[in-house]
């Protein structure tokens, strides 16, 4: 089967950014939400950006009007009954992501690839109900989704060969540098990040040095583009500490995954980073 149309259900901050990479690519999309308003808000959002490349001469205006044409709205999922690709990008959920690919896999074709966007949940447990859970794979874009090279694909336990093989080939198709890995908690990069989140607040609340310091520090000695704290409050802050205690769960509380309870209060009290305007920093 030849990938020509995409479904992208979630219109957040990475789904969005994945649905411009994928119009940018010339692939014809479907953004689907529930909600009519950040639908809206997210296509002006993408709109922006491919403003701002064309203006950078990044996309030549043939490109830019064919990437504008490509992307269409929808809050009715029976819309993507035709896609070749679904690709899901919503809260990490467990029990959400499976209720939608139950409701997906009722309405779209047989041969139709179901790939979740789940950065640390397991790929063979979302798929576990499903009648077709062979269609069922993880794709993990990094955010911001048009920039960053790498894509993890996860191959769940029952995930057909030849949908890796397709979703591989469909990566390379987006300039992406997609790398294979087995369904364990975190996968590759997840895991390898905890202790750069997780050790950067212990250093903060033992009054060693502030975020500032330590986010300085990691970018001019450790050549890092980003520090732990600025990372976190673009992410938010709530996607991290939901991945950090899925690495913690799925290790059976292995103690050095353990989450930090500063960052769970800093959940409950809603204050999640660049998408509240205030996070680790002020964006206010």
């Amino acid at each position: 089967m030849q990938i020509k149309q995409i479904g992208v259900i979630g219109s957040g901050t990475m789904g969005s950014g994945i649905a411009q990479l994928l119009v940018q690519s010339d692939f014809a999309t479907i953004m689907y939400d529930i909600n009519e308003d950040i639908l809206e808000k997210a296509k002006n959002s993408i709109f922006k950006r491919l403003d701002r490349l064309k203006e950078k001469e990044r996309l030549t205006p043939d490109q830019w009007s064919k990437s504008k044409a490509n992307l269409t709205l929808s809050s009715q999922i029976k819309d993507l009954q035709d896609c070749d690709l679904i690709i899901e990008v919503v809260p990490e959920k467990l029990e959400l992501k499976k209720n939608i690919f139950k409701e997906v896999e009722r309405i779209c074709q047989q041969d139709a690839i179901l790939a979740t966007n789940t950065s640390s949940l397991s790929v063979t447990e979302i798929a576990s109900s499903l009648n077709h859970s062979e269609s069922v794979v993880g794709m993990h874009f990094f955010n911001p989704a048009p920039l960053m090279p790498l894509i993890e694909i996860i191959k769940g336990i029952k995930t057909a060969p030849e949908v890796i093989d397709q979703v591989m080939n469909f990566a390379k198709q987006l300039h992406k540098s997609p790398v294979l890995c087995e369904d364990t908690p975190g996968f590759i990069v997840n895991r390898v990040a905890r202790p750069f989140y997780n050790e950067a607040i212990r250093i903060m609340k033992d009054q060693i040095a502030s975020p500032e310091q330590i986010d300085t520090i990691m970018k001019k000695a450790g050549n890092f583009k980003m520090g732990p704290f600025e990372l976190q409050d673009m992410i938010g802050i709530d996607v991290n500490f939901s991945s950090t205690k899925s690495v913690y769960q799925g290790f059976f509380g292995e103690s050095r995954f353990r989450p930090n309870s500063y960052q769970e209060r800093m959940v409950q009290a809603g204050i999640l980073g660049r998408k509240t305007n205030k996070g680790f920093y002020d964006y206010e």
